[in-house]
């Protein structure tokens, strides 16, 4: 149980401190419209605050009101999946830190001011469109729902051996 509380505290913490660090560099170094390339130009390094959703989908003028009380909720939501992961659930426990981390590293920036979350890494072209811009929560979140699905996915697919092998047990037990 300790060794569930630990990994997830520390993926959490990696994951904001890491955000926070590099949306600090960004707003540093990539102020008054400077911008970089990465990867010998596949990855463009360009400042923007997105005050939407996802993929920078508008709603309405203000947003940031709509999102807190909704990433508090997903707050909540995650810590409720680590709490009943098992302690073996490895993958459960990274996947639901990694999106915890994204998402408070996301609040933070709509909590502290009105321009939005920080996002630099991008545009990038795929040759059939562009990529939006995102950041380092952005990459968590995306990482950890794949994770997370992937987890609810197994169990799923476990769960009909594990009822068949529960009954037989039973079964075995009240015959002996």
């Amino acid at each position: 149980m300790k060794a569930k509380w630990s990994t997830a505290l520390l993926i959490t913490a990696s994951v904001v401190a890491l955000d926070l660090w590099s949306k600090a560099w960004a707003l540093r170094t990539l102020s008054g419209g400077q911008s970089l390339e990465w990867f010998g130009g596949l990855v463009p390094v360009n400042l923007a605050f997105n005050t939407g959703a996802a993929f920078g989908i508008s709603i309405g003028s203000d947003p940031r009101w709509i999102f807190i009380p909704i990433t508090i909720l997903a707050v909540a939501f995650l810590t409720g999946l680590l709490w009943q992961a098992r302690s073996d659930d490895w993958l459960r426990i990274v996947s639901s830190a990694l999106i915890l981390g994204g998402a408070l590293g996301n609040l933070y920036d709509r909590a502290r001011w009105e321009h939005g979350v920080v996002d630099f890494i991008g545009p990038i072209d795929l040759g059939f469109m562009l990529w939006p811009i995102f950041n380092v929560a952005d990459m968590a979140i995306t990482t950890g729902a794949i994770l997370l699905a992937i987890s609810f996915w197994t169990e799923e697919i476990d769960e009909p051996e594990r009822v068949s092998s529960g009954s037989e047990e039973k079964a075995s037990n009240a015959a002996g």
